[in-house]
């Protein structure tokens, strides 16, 4: 197997994730590669839809933002930002969204407004952007981040997107119509939540990686599926695809 780095190891598996006819929300930089390698392979009839108000878009390179031309090019429709949330996003028509942040903790819970006191804040992040609404409508996220112990927190310092609270019974007393949290892929691991208490589980290994080195990189007990597989490694074919997409690492780094 070639060598692949750490996000491209990330953008292949949580390209994996995704389903052929399912709708996607998708933003640019690693989570715009994962879905467009998906629909390269697995998913050929996978509906890109982009934050900018482009859906069933099949953009020719890899968009520099979600404003670029070339979604635009090729795409079923083009709609305002504002419909695209209102008929799409909270209409309940996007089955996966991708979100990231500074911190997420074991229930999911994604910060991405400050570290520390929010009155009196460490450091002051972007805020919410329409990532809140992303986790409160879709039925299915997916992060992809490092792993590391400062962004994997037992409780994040401010809930910016909502994953499954303190629990799932919290969950389920919001009221929302999205699924929650469904996986977080990591340069280490993939994990996703116990269906009952909505706790964050590993289910998989990645090549290279131990539960002793994940769990030292997260502080709080992890808990360990008792079907805990080891992913399969990146084939030729999805690294090849995957840096056909970036060949200039613009987000592969």
């Amino acid at each position: 197997m070639t060598d692949v780095s750490p996000s491209e190891l990330m953008v292949i598996v949580a390209a994996r994730e995704l389903k052929d006819g399912e709708s996607v929300l998708v933003g640019v930089g690693i989570p715009n590669l994962a879905a467009n390698l998906a629909k390269k392979l697995q998913a050929p009839g996978l509906n890109m839809v982009y934050e900018s108000g482009a859906v069933g878009s099949n953009p020719s390179r890899m968009p520099l933002s979600i404003g670029d031309p070339c979604l635009v090019t090729g795409a079923k429709s083009v709609c305002s930002m504002y419909e695209q949330f209102a008929y799409y996003l909270q209409g309940g028509r996007i089955d996966v969204g991708f979100l990231g942040g500074a911190q997420i903790d074991k229930y999911g819970n994604i910060n991405s407004t400050i570290i520390g006191n929010y009155k009196t804040p460490k450091v002051r992040l972007p805020g919410s952007g329409g990532a809140c609404d992303i986790a409160s409508n879709v039925k299915k996220i997916i992060v992809i981040t490092p792993h590391e112990k400062r962004r994997f927190v037992e409780k994040v310092d401010f809930k910016t997107s909502p994953g499954f609270m303190d629990g799932k019974e919290s969950w389920k007393k919001l009221g929302l119509q999205g699924g929650g949290p469904y996986a977080v892929v990591t340069n280490l691991g993939t994990m996703k939540f116990d269906e009952v208490t909505g706790e964050m589980t590993l289910v998989s290994l990645h090549p290279g990686a131990t539960v002793e080195v994940i769990k030292e990189n997260t502080p709080w007990d992890l808990k360990i599926s008792p079907k805990l597989e080891n992913t399969p490694p990146p084939t030729e074919r999805e690294i090849s695809t995957l840096r056909a997409l970036d060949p200039d690492n613009i987000y592969l780094g």
